[in-house]
């Protein structure tokens, strides 16, 4: 059973309102962590994974996403007349040759469903993948979606990456319940959309990464809105599972929840202490800091 992906959808069309006036202008998706834009390290798991074509799926206010993966000639010119040649590499590296990118403007804001259903003239009849850049994921050690994509070469289907939340946050997520509770891959029986914790079906929540079957756009459009008038993914997996088998992948890594002040600077904090040209450096100036507060 084949687990290649060669197509990854990317929703960037919200509006990024918790993180004004930030991002009153600049797409939230292009918040760096560190030296690079959250969307870049989502576009790096998805080609690490085998995915050969990026399908963003923009909206008003976003031409950044695309300038960012767009050939910048006069930097390059300027990179290379200056000797910079590592910083020249970066810069020509962020899409590999090999790696398409197609843009699709989404006409109306009416949720992750309907985003991923806007690429459905691109992504065809193959299983795709779909990346929220919000949730930035340090996978250990291969990334999130290479692991997930070596799950749908086990199992088939959609596979859906997920981890344990604390109970009383289940109205923050999507939450399944599986056919077990082991470890690994194990089959959704049941999909709800931000359960109260009163009534969730467990506290195994969905995070921003799916690898989908075809037949999900033909869910979405049966799938009526929901909650604010949007059309829900979640929905439609629900839907999905009455004709096919999608599996709960426990993933093997840690998430950031970068749609949060608290989870982008976290991601920043512990990417910088990673970081091979600032680690030390910053580790110093942390442990300095934090002496200075305790005195």
């Amino acid at each position: 059973m084949s687990g290649v992906i060669r197509k990854a959808v990317f929703p960037v069309g919200g509006l990024g309102t918790r993180f004004l006036p930030a991002t009153k202008a600049n797409p939230k998706e292009m918040l760096p962590v560190v030296d690079k834009p959250l969307i870049q390290y989502a576009a790096e798991e998805a080609i690490a994974a085998g995915c050969d074509q990026l399908i963003f799926v923009t909206g008003r206010g976003k031409r950044a996403i695309a300038d960012h993966f767009d050939v910048s000639y006069e930097l390059e010119m300027e990179l290379e007349a200056a000797g910079k040649l590592q910083r020249l590499e970066q810069v020509r590296n962020i899409l590999p040759d090999h790696v398409s990118a197609v843009f699709i403007r989404q006409s109306r804001p009416l949720g992750l469903g309907h985003a991923v259903a806007c690429a459905r003239p691109v992504v065809g009849d193959e299983p795709f993948a779909v990346l929220l850049a919000d949730d930035l994921i340090a996978g250990d050690p291969e990334h999130c979606l290479e692991q997930m994509v070596a799950a749908h070469g086990r199992q088939g289907g959609s596979v859906i990456a997920v981890e344990e939340v604390e109970p009383d946050k289940t109205d923050q997520y999507g939450i399944v319940r599986t056919r077990d509770g082991g470890a690994g891959d194990a089959r959704i029986v049941e999909i709800v959309e931000k359960p109260a914790p009163e009534v969730a079906p467990s506290n195994l929540a969905v995070v921003g990464r799916y690898i989908l079957s075809p037949r999900i756009f033909d869910e979405l459009e049966k799938v009526e809105r929901g909650a604010g008038g949007e059309i829900q993914l979640t929905d439609a997996i629900a839907a999905l599972l009455d004709h096919e088998p999608v599996w709960a992948h426990r993933y093997r890594g840690r998430r950031y929840d970068c749609g949060s002040k608290l989870g982008y600077l976290q991601a920043n904090v512990e990417y910088a202490l990673r970081h091979p040209e600032v680690a030390d450096d910053f580790a110093a100036y942390l442990r300095d800091f934090c002496s200075g507060l305790e005195g």
